[in-house]
C-alpha cells in the first residue's frame, strides 16, 4: 500500500501550510491535439499577469510569499519556487512550451491561480512518499544530468524510500518519477503556505480535477492536507 504523509519537521516550520492533492487513476497521457494545450498555457500565461503587476518582481505578493519561505529552510543558491519560475518567464514574455497533457494542465493552473503545481507518477513511488527535511543522504537526480544531487540537511523535499522526489520543496523534481505519456496513475499536488488562502487552493484543485478528467479520461479525487490530517493513501 502506496501513501503520503507530512511528517512533524515539516509542520514544525510550517504549520499554517495547506497541500492540495489530486489523484488521477487509469489516465491516458499521450497528446492526440497539441493546440488544445498549446491553447491552455496562451490563456493562463494571460491570467498570470495579475501576479506580477509590480515592476521588482521579488515584490509581487505571491513571489514575496514563497521567497520568504525558502528563507526558513537549507536551500541551494539561487533555488526558486516552481511558481517563481514560472511568473518570471511570462513576466519576460517568454511563451511555455507544451510538454505532455498532465505537465501542460498543472502549469496552465498554477499560472491561473499563482500556486506552485506539481506532479509525478504514483506507479514508480517507492512505498511511502513523505513531505519532510531531508537528512542529505538522499539520491537525488534531475532532468538534464545524470549527476547525483542530493539535498542539503533539513532542506524541505518530497522523499520516497529510494530517495528525494522533489528538492527544495518545489524547485526541482527527480527524473525516477517524473510524469510521462507512460503514465496511467498520477500524484499532483498544489502547495499553499498561508492557510488563509485555502479557498483559491479549492478551486483550483477542482478545475485541475476536471481538466485532467476531460483531456486524460480516468478517474480524479481532490484532497487537502493540513496539520489536523496528514495522511493519505494513494493506491
Amino acid at each position: 500500500m502506496k501513501s503520503f504523509v507530512i511528517e512533524e519537521p515539516f509542520w514544525e516550520v510550517f504549520g499554517d501550510a495547506r497541500i492540495g492533492i489530486v489523484l488521477c487513476r487509469d489516465i491516458s497521457n499521450t497528446r492526440t491535439d497539441t493546440q488544445v494545450y498549446e491553447d491552455l498555457l496562451r490563456s493562463a500565461e494571460k491570467q498570470a499577469l495579475q501576479f506580477v503587476e509590480n515592476e521588482v518582481l521579488s515584490e509581487n505578493p505571491v513571489i514575496k510569499e514563497w521567497r520568504e519561505a525558502y528563507q526558513k529552510f537549507k536551500t541551494k543558491k539561487g533555488a526558486r519556487s516552481s511558481i517563481e519560475a514560472l511568473l518570471s518567464r511570462v513576466k519576460k514574455g517568454n511563451a511555455l512550451g507544451t510538454i505532455n497533457p498532465l505537465v501542460d494542465i498543472y502549469n496552465s493552473i498554477s499560472l491561473n491561480y499563482g500556486l506552485p503545481c506539481g506532479g509525478e507518477d504514483i506507479d514508480t513511488f517507492a512505498r511511502t512518499v513523505r513531505l519532510t527535511k531531508a537528512v542529505g543522504t538522499e539520491a537525488f537526480v534531475t532532468l538534464g544530468t545524470d549527476e547525483n544531487s542530493p539535498p542539503y540537511e533539513g532542506e524541505i523535499v518530497y522523499k520516497d524510500d529510494l530517495g528525494a522526489i522533489c528538492r527544495c520543496w518545489n524547485w526541482r523534481e527527480s527524473v525516477r518519477t517524473m510524469l510521462t505519456e507512460k503514465t496511467r496513475n498520477a500524484f499532483l499536488c498544489l502547495e499553499l503556505v498561508d492557510g488563509s488562502r485555502q479557498p483559491v487552493l479549492e478551486a483550483a484543485l477542482a478545475e485541475l480535477s476536471c481538466l485532467v478528467q476531460t483531456h486524460c479520461g480516468g478517474t480524479c479525487t481532490t484532497h487537502i492536507l493540513d496539520a489536523g490530517h496528514r495522511k493519505l493513501g494513494l493506491i
